[in-house]
């Protein structure tokens, strides 16, 4: 068994408050969560900063493979999202 963690770093650039940002996190974590079934993510930092947050998400399976994979596309989606910037990401993995 392997978990892929996944820390993010984003950027809002069109946001002017918490309440934008807010709701454009929330659109993003409902769209992650409909495209990718069994990935767990939240946001881990940046609660209060209205251009700026952090999210953790995590994937299991049974190779290193399949979970790079999946932690890829995850990223890829993200960055075609118009209204965010990645400004970070790291990728770690534990094997069982």
């Amino acid at each position: 068994m392997v978990v892929g963690i996944a820390k993010i770093e984003i950027f809002f650039p069109e946001t002017n408050s918490l309440k934008s940002k807010r709701r454009i996190l929330k659109a993003l974590i409902h769209k992650l969560e409909s495209q990718f079934k069994k990935i767990s993510l939240a946001e881990v930092d940046g609660h209060n900063l209205w251009q700026k947050t952090t999210l953790g998400l995590s994937v299991v399976g049974k190779d290193q493979k399949f979970v790079d994979s999946k932690l890829t596309s995850i990223l890829n989606f993200i960055k075609k999202d118009g209204s965010i910037e990645i400004i970070k990401a790291e990728i770690d993995f534990i094997s069982y």
